[in-house]
Formats: structure tokens, sequence, C-alpha cells
């Protein structure tokens, strides 16, 4: 097995002393106790060099990832096992950085340069500067940063601006300084485009699989004559792949962003029964649907807001499909579709060597 040299400094992975087919059993053996489930289909990809995106912390010393136990220590790394091979050439191209803009000190919230968030998804690449927003040197770093772009092989460089004692990484707030802030990625076919500070899965090859599961799960339905209706939709993958199976798609997204990239999704794809409707989930019920429905839900950590579990159950669709990057939340949303039966269950593991699990379950209307 592959052994990161920096494991146990970094406070990245915590599996690593584990043998990969352990932490595979460990992850399925905690869904099964956790849903009182047996059967449970295990997707796996390559345990290293998998992530399409890490959020770099810097100091003085270069680029790395914050120490294990010490939130203000930065661990220095020539290269991250878990990223994926174009990442680990851009943590080279962009090391210099630190000695020509002023780190930023997480104790004394003095510096300029925050964090460097690096995305490399299988057909395009971004770099993003974190600048503290309120630095007195933005202007100096801001020189820095165009003079570097022309060394650095990402087709994006961007500088993103966030406030002093701001703990995040992305912002409305970013300028362009190479490429056009747009990535790409690509699943079963179809061409997706997201933004560079925009949400998207981690594990570009284990995402590719989960769609075809999804996708496969779909065609065991009487579809043809059904609506599909995509929720926490993001930049609409699920709706646009599947859309061929379904006489209506509808996906629903609130985030503005997300909405303008799923719009140019549907035409890129030549999507023609597909449309967005810019709505938050828990406000479904402004949306038109019945049970001659499929849904498809994707929520975040926190799960789905109670609105909009109230409304699905009111509605009485024939098939959930529920996507869950938390499966104890899943857990306890699952006790509120009593007239659903858990007919599968299949885990993901987007995330070798953490503890992330991933899950798609399959919820079938009870036959009355």
């Amino acid at each position: 097995m592959e052994k990161c040299k920096y494991f146990g400094k970094c406070g990245g992975c915590k599996y690593q002393d584990i043998e990969y087919k352990e932490q595979l059993e460990k992850k399925k053996k905690e869904i099964q106790e956790l849903l009182g489930i047996k059967e449970i289909k295990v997707f796996s990809g390559e345990p290293f060099f998998y992530r399409n995106r890490m959020d770099f912390a810097v100091s003085e010393k270069g680029i790395g990832l914050k120490e294990k136990g010490n939130w203000d220590k930065v661990i220095n790394i020539d290269e991250c096992l878990i990223s994926n091979k174009k990442i680990n050439e851009l943590i080279k191209q962009t090391k210099k950085s630190v000695d020509k803009i002023k780190p930023f000190d997480e104790r004394t919230k003095q510096g300029t340069l925050k964090n460097i968030v690096i995305r490399a998804p299988r057909y395009s690449s971004s770099v993003s500067f974190v600048l503290n927003k309120d630095s007195e040197e933005l202007e100096k770093a801001e020189g820095e940063i165009k003079k570097l772009a022309e060394e650095i092989s990402a087709e994006n460089i961007l500088i993103t601006y966030v406030p002093r004692k701001s703990p995040v990484s992305i912002s409305e707030e970013f300028k362009i300084i190479k490429g056009n802030g747009k990535l790409k990625e690509k699943f079963l076919g179809k061409t997706f485009y997201f933004s560079a500070q925009g949400f998207f899965q981690t594990n570009s090859a284990l995402t590719e699989e989960m769609h075809k599961y999804v996708n496969s799960l779909l065609k065991k339905y009487e579809t043809k004559n059904k609506t599909l209706i995509d929720l926490y939709s993001g930049v609409g993958c699920f709706g646009i792949i599947n859309s061929e199976l379904f006489k209506e798609v509808l996906i629903l997204e609130n985030f503005p962003d997300c909405v303008k990239y799923a719009e140019e999704n549907i035409k890129e794809n030549k999507i023609k029964n597909a449309k967005i409707v810019e709505l938050d989930a828990k406000e479904l019920k402004e949306l038109k649907f019945d049970e001659n429905s499929i849904i498809i839900t994707d929520p975040p950590r926190k799960g789905m807001h109670k609105k909009t579990i109230n409304e699905i159950k009111k509605r009485v669709p024939e098939l959930i499909i529920y996507v869950s990057c938390n499966p104890k939340k899943f857990s306890e949303e699952l006790k509120e579709f009593n007239e659903y039966e858990l007919k599968s269950i299949a885990l993901f593991d987007f995330f070798p060597h953490t503890p992330h699990i991933e899950i798609v379950a399959e919820l079938v209307k009870k036959m009355e």
C-alpha cells in the first residue's frame, strides 16, 4: 500500500494506516448497522490520486495542509497522494507564490495570501489565489499573481477575495486573470460546465460510476410517460444524463450561478425535454407534479428541509432516488418515509483514506 510521508502529521487522511479492503469493509459495516440492511453494493475506484479539488493552506515555508490537531499550523508538502496528478503538477508550479505574496497568519489575522484552491477535473483546471480582502498589499499581490499566471499551466487563474476573519476559500467576489473561470467535465457522454467557484463532486471517476448506477436503477422502471424531478440539482447532471428516459425533466436549483450553468449544459447537450425551475427545494409546493413522477434528490450534508420532505410525502411519487453524503442524516429522514420500501443501498467510496461515505438509496412506494 502506498504510504504518504505526511500521514500522521497532516490532518487530511485518517485511514491510510488501514488496508484499503478493510476501509471498505469498515464503511460497509457502518452503513449496515446504521440502516439495518445486509445487502449493500460497494463501488470503489483508485484509492490514490483521485481528488480533483484541493484547498491548500499557505505558510512562509510553502503550501500544504493543516497540521493534525493544530488549526493554525501548516504542513508544507511537495505532493499529495489523494490529489490527482494534475493537481500535484500545479502544486509545484504555485509554490513560489509564497515567496512573492505574504502568507496570511491565522493567529494574528495579518497577511495577504490565505489559500490556494486547485481544481483539475478531467477536461480542465483552475488555480484560485484566495486573498485577504482587508490586506493593504492587495495591489502588489495582484501584480505578482498576474506574472505567475504566465508560468502556471492551468487554463484558469483567479483571484478570490474573502474577509480577513472568514474561513471560506470561495466567494462571489473574484477576478479572472486567465481563462474564463469555467471548468469542464464529462459523464456518460454528456458535457458539463461549472464555475471554478462552484460545488462539484471531487472524485470524477467514481462520480461517473454513480451516474451509471443511477441510470441503471431508473431503467428498471417504466419512465417514458413520467416526469423526472431533479432536486438540489447543481448544474443539472442527474436531470440531463437521464433525460432520454423521461417525457419531461424539471431541474430545480436556486443558486444563481448553478442555474446559469445548468441552462448552458441543457443547451450544450441539446436536451429538448428539460427545463430549469429556479426554486428553493423547500418551496417544492410551488411546483406542479403528481404521483406520475420520479424524484432524484441530492441534498447537502444538512439533508432536506422539513417542508421538502412533507411535500414529497404529500405527492407520493412512485420512486425516490436519494443521493446522500451524510448517511446519518439520511437514516433520520428515512423514518419520515413510511409509505416507502428501502429497496436497495449502494455505497460509493468517493473519499478513500477518510471516514466520509456517499450512498445512493432506492425508495419505492409500497403497494397498497
